[in-house]
C-alpha cells in the first residue's frame, strides 16, 4: 500500500494544535475571488506554482510559492503550497512550518487541513492526521470532500485498522465512484478479508477507468488464485510478464512467492 501514497493529488490550496470539533463553513481560501491587486497576484502564482508542482518541476514550485507568500503574507494557500513542496522533497521541517503558517492565518481551510492532514499520516501521526482529514470532510462548503474521506481511509490502512479504513474508502466511492486509490484499497482489504468477489469487482472497476500496473495486475493475480480461476490467474501473469518487467511483483511471480 505504501507505494501508492504517491498517487494522490492534493488540490492545492492555500495553529498548531488539534484543530476545533465545531463544523466549519469557511470556504477554501483558494476558491474565494480576489479582492485586491495584492491578493490577485498572490493567487495567480499560488496557483501556477501549483501546477508546477503537479508536473514535478519542485524548484520552480518554490518560486512561485515565495513570491506568492511575499507579495501577501496573509495568503494561506501561498503558505500551503510551500510546505507541500518541502513535503515532497522530504523536508520535513520546512514543510511543518509553512503548514502550520497557513494553518494559523485559515485554521479552518478544508485544503489545507487535508494537506497538513496527509503530511501528519505520513509522518507516523495518523491520529493527528485524521482530525485533521475531519475537518476537511465537515466543511460544507468543500468541492472535493472524497479526498478527505480517501486520505482518512489510507491513513487508518497505515495503522492497520481495515474496519474504519473501509468505512471511509466506501463513503468516498459514494461520492466518487471513479477512485482509484479508493478501489485499490478496497480490493487490499477485502483480499485480506477472504471477501475475494468483491475484491475482484472492484479491481475490476479500478481497470475500468484506470491503467492496470504493477501493483494492481499482481492483486488481482491473487485474487484469481485464491478463487481458483486458473484461467484468469495465468491471464494476469502473463500480463505481469509482458509489461513489468523488474517490479517486485514480477520478482515475486518469477519466485512463486504468492503469500
Amino acid at each position: 500500500m505504501t507505494r501508492w501514497f504517491w498517487l494522490l493529488v492534493f488540490i492545492l490550496a492555500g495553529c498548531g494544535g488539534t484543530p476545533t470539533t465545531q463544523q466549519a463553513s469557511e470556504q477554501a481560501v483558494s476558491q474565494q475571488a480576489s479582492n485586491s491587486e495584492v491578493r490577485h497576484r498572490a493567487k495567480v502564482h499560488a496557483e501556477l506554482g501549483a501546477l508546477y508542482l503537479q508536473d514535478g518541476r519542485f524548484g520552480v514550485a518554490l518560486e512561485e510559492a515565495k513570491i506568492a507568500t511575499t507579495a501577501d503574507p496573509s495568503y494561506a494557500p501561498g503558505f500551503n503550497l510551500m510546505a507541500l513542496v518541502h513535503m515532497y522533497l522530504q523536508e520535513r521541517g520546512p514543510a511543518e512550518e509553512n503548514f502550520q503558517k497557513a494553518l494559523r492565518l485559515a485554521p479552518n481551510d478544508p485544503e489545507v487541513n487535508n494537506n497538513y492532514g496527509w503530511f501528519l499520516c505520513t509522518t507516523d501521526r495518523e491520529k493527528q492526521g485524521i482530525e485533521h482529514f475531519m475537518v476537511a470532510v465537515k466543511n460544507p462548503l468543500y468541492t472535493t470532500p472524497a479526498k478527505p474521506l480517501t486520505n482518512a481511509g489510507l491513513c487508518y490502512l497505515k495503522q492497520k485498522d481495515d474496519r474504519n479504513a473501509e468505512e471511509f474508502l466506501v463513503r468516498s466511492l459514494r461520492l466518487d465512484v471513479n477512485n482509484p486509490q479508493a478501489l485499490y484499497a478496497l480490493s487490499e482489504i477485502y483480499y485480506r478479508g477472504g471477501r475475494l468477489r468483491e475484491a475482484r469487482v472492484r479491481l475490476g472497476d479500478l481497470h475500468k477507468i484506470t491503467e492496470p500496473n504493477a501493483q494492481s495486475t499482481w492483486l488481482a493475480l491473487l485474487v484469481e488464485r485464491r478463487l481458483g480461476d486458473r484461467e484468469a490467474e495465468a491471464r494476469h501473469a502473463v500480463q505481469l510478464r509482458r509489461r513489468f518487467q523488474g517490479s517486485p511483483e514480477y520478482d515475486k511471480l518469477m519466485q512463486g512467492r504468492y503469500e
